[in-house]
């Protein structure tokens, strides 16, 4: 899964009407880290709306602070800490406010968070989302704080797989699909393993189902998540095997998954993320290919061009059978995207090895990265090679000629664009030009363009239009409109105060 360091306040677009005298409690979420996370924060979002609290503004409107966090960056505590030390000023200013920390850190730190900040109410792990409201209730006559970290996910669908509880997504046109839970490989740098608990995959048919009922509510994007989502379906498989079943042929589902997601009526695009390069298989490729609905998009995680830091890591293959993977999927799927993950100084890394990775990256000619510097994180098996870590002045210059090498090529594929005429999905006014709509492209890659003035009410967010790319930056593209495509399909709550 893709670590995306941020801290959003969850705010959807269909806020709920509110009078000036509503005296229900209000709650804000803010969110680190992963797509899972912001899915987690979603559902969270949703259960205490169900037990009647609004959404706040920001947090000197809210009664509770919830902090979904993450445990994947070395400074992670540390940003915990901080804002925990903030909101206890926040706290005091007001009776009745409280605060929630949950997540992989709260999953990993346990009694620590209460200990070290004792004006948190409740701290929840990774495997007990549903229990949101009803812990944050029990906190109210709780003289202390309460910690409840369940060690595994217990077997309800409800519990295991957050898509299952009420929702208030962050955006209405298009949505996260929860597929599979937890994480069965071992990498050295990585804690989900310990945080997230052992890989479940999510019962076929309610997928499908919760496809159906998005589209159904005017959603037509919906990205498949996952700790490894190509590797869905492999338990569920093991046991109609065990159960009796001799037609289960032991191999994951994910193309399946692919195909049926996409004939949904209604859904125009489907993502995924993250797959695991290991377990990256053809018929995933030829899913990609042969199901209109599914994005000309891969994410595919590198981190390491070296066979032997790759052999440390616990990644289970090697750079060869990466890049012919990669070359593979490339030849299935017309005009695909590539966008990956890369560790630099990583315990042990050598120059040679990082040349390997240099080396790599070009040919792999990405369409982006997400690059990171390595951060030992407690619980790992890489944080005990205190004596191979590499020196941070040696590893940042390292990170500096990655970023030169990943910038060339994204810039050569945002320049190979230019000219050609793109379908976007309108995302909203661009943030420093509210005059400009900012839209995605089906390969991910986000467009900047003007609407025509008669044009403005029909492209609202959520709706679909063509525009001629006309020049090329490294992390987005500037286009001119030509076509309008589709429709928004969702509805759009208009706030109302009464009097």
């Amino acid at each position: 899964m893709t670590d995306r360091p941020h801290d959003d306040q969850l705010a959807g677009e269909r806020p709920e009407s509110v009078s000036p005298g509503d005296a229900r409690r209000r709650y804000v979420v803010h969110t680190y880290g992963c797509q899972m996370n912001e899915h987690d924060s979603e559902r969270i979002a949703g259960l205490l709306e169900a037990d009647g609290l609004v959404r706040a503004d920001s947090d000197s409107d809210a009664d509770v602070v919830v902090l979904n966090t993450c445990c994947i960056r070395e400074n992670a505590d540390n940003k915990l800490y901080g804002n925990l030390g903030h909101l206890k000023t926040w706290k005091a200013e007001k009776d009745g406010r409280q605060i929630v920390v949950s997540g992989c850190l709260a999953q990993k730190d346990q009694d620590k968070v209460a200990a070290r900040a004792g004006h948190v109410d409740v701290v929840m792990g990774t495997h007990n989302v549903h229990r949101a409201a009803e812990l944050l209730e029990a906190a109210r006559s709780s003289d202390a704080p309460i910690t409840e970290i369940l060690e595994a996910a217990v077997v309800d669908d409800h519990a295991m797989f957050p898509s299952a509880l009420p929702v208030q997504r962050q955006k209405a046109y298009n949505s996260w699909v929860t597929i599979q839970i937890g994480c069965d490989n071992h990498c050295a740098f990585c804690i989900v393993p310990a945080v997230r608990g052992e890989e479940m995959s999510r019962p076929y048919a309610d997928i499908v189902a919760e496809v159906e009922q998005l589209a159904a509510d005017g959603v037509t994007e919906v990205t498949l998540l996952g700790q490894n989502v190509n590797s869905y379906g492999r338990d569920l498989q093991l046991a109609a095997r065990q159960a009796g079943d001799e037609s289960a042929r032991l191999r994951p589902l994910f193309s399946d998954l692919l195909r049926d997601v996409g004939r949904v009526d209604g859904i125009r695009r489907v993502r995924y993320t993250s797959p695991h390069p290991k377990d990256m298989r053809p018929d995933t490729f030829a899913a990609m290919a042969e199901t209109a609905a599914v994005c000309e998009h891969l994410h595919y995680p590198l981190q390491s061009g070296s066979d032997r830091v790759l052999a440390l890591m616990h990644r289970g293959y090697t750079a060869e059978r990466y890049l012919e993977r990669l070359a593979e999927a490339r030849a299935t799927i017309p005009d695909l995207a590539v966008s990956t993950d890369i560790i630099v100084g990583f315990p042990g890394e050598t120059d040679d090895d990082f040349e390997r990775t240099l080396e790599v990256a070009a040919a792999a000619e990405y369409d982006y990265a997400y690059t990171f510097l390595f951060s030992p994180r407690e619980g790992t098996e890489a944080a005990g090679m205190e004596s191979d870590f590499v020196d941070p002045a040696v590893a940042g210059e390292r990170f500096e000629r990655l970023r030169i090498v990943v910038e060339r090529s994204a810039v050569a594929k945002h320049q190979a664009r230019v000219g050609r005429i793109e379908e976007v999905l309108v995302e909203g006014p661009s943030k420093k030009d509210p005059g400009v709509l900012s839209g995605r492209t089906r390969q991910n890659k986000l467009v900047h363009f003007a609407p025509p003035a008669d044009m403005e009410r029909r492209l609202r967010t959520g709706s679909y239009a063509t525009v001629e790319v006309t020049r090329a930056a490294a992390h987005h593209l500037i286009g001119r409109f030509v076509e309008h495509v589709a429709d928004a399909r969702h509805t759009v709550r208009i706030p109302v105060a009464s009097v």
